[in-house]
């Protein structure tokens, strides 16, 4: 499902995510990852914001006043190929704008360092639209496990072969919003406002029960999530 197909609301939730064309790797080195953690704090807000003077000032990323937000942040988790976002509009077209600010400034940022030109993303990103409290749940798990295909990549088709090592791969990977539920005190934290989100896991044991719970599934039951997500 594409941006064309969903009109993002106030009040509703939206699993958006891309991965690079061709199925190519966008995240080849931690500094990779780094900036793409930045710009899911600084691109989000309704101000132009000049990396340059930042860096030039030495100004802490996640201090920066930025500004009003666009969009606010439930979860992410960025992949070599490919990232996830769960967002909630705060302004009208908020998600549109952020997406639109996030995608190409990290995209003049690669190509820039790996000397290349053209398209980095797959098309215009994609969007599923949270529209049960079931579902919405769910994302958090499915986002934040997303880490576990790098250790055991059929884990979704053949069940987890190491639960333990599963378990504690996705708790301590360091690219995605998961340290935040168990309480882990990190400066990228800002870039979550789980305020306007449900509070499924207000304890760290329960979004530990969680994700036990979706690893834990038989084969194939995980894949529930709409239209073929990544």
């Amino acid at each position: 499902m594409t941006t064309r197909k969903l009109s993002f609301s106030h009040n509703e939730f939206y699993h958006v995510y891309n991965r690079g064309v061709d199925k190519r790797t966008i995240f080849q080195d931690a500094k990779d990852y780094e900036r793409f953690v930045n710009l899911l704090y600084l691109t989000n807000s309704k101000n132009s914001i000049d990396l340059r003077e930042i860096k030039r000032d030495e100004i802490n990323v996640y201090e920066y006043e930025r500004g009003d937000e666009l969009v606010a942040i439930g979860a992410y988790c960025l992949m070599p190929n490919h990232f996830h976002l769960l967002l909630t509009p705060v302004i009208e077209g908020g998600v549109t704008k952020y997406m639109n600010k996030l995608c190409t400034s990290y995209s003049m940022y690669f190509n820039k360092k790996y000397l290349r030109s053209g398209t980095l993303f797959e098309g215009k990103f994609k969007a599923e639209w949270a529209d049960t409290d079931q579902y919405l749940k769910y994302l958090y798990a499915y986002i934040h496990l997303n880490p576990v295909k790098l250790i055991q990549s059929d884990w979704k088709e053949q069940g987890i072969a190491d639960f333990e090592k599963a378990y504690l791969y996705a708790k301590d990977y360091r690219f995605s919003s998961l340290a935040h539920y168990f309480g882990s005190a990190r400066p990228e934290q800002v870039i979550l406002n789980t305020s306007l989100f449900p509070e499924y896991f207000v304890t760290e044991a329960s979004m530990q029960n969680e994700l036990f719970e979706w690893l834990a599934f038989k084969p194939k039951v995980i894949n529930l999530a709409k239209g073929g997500l990544l």
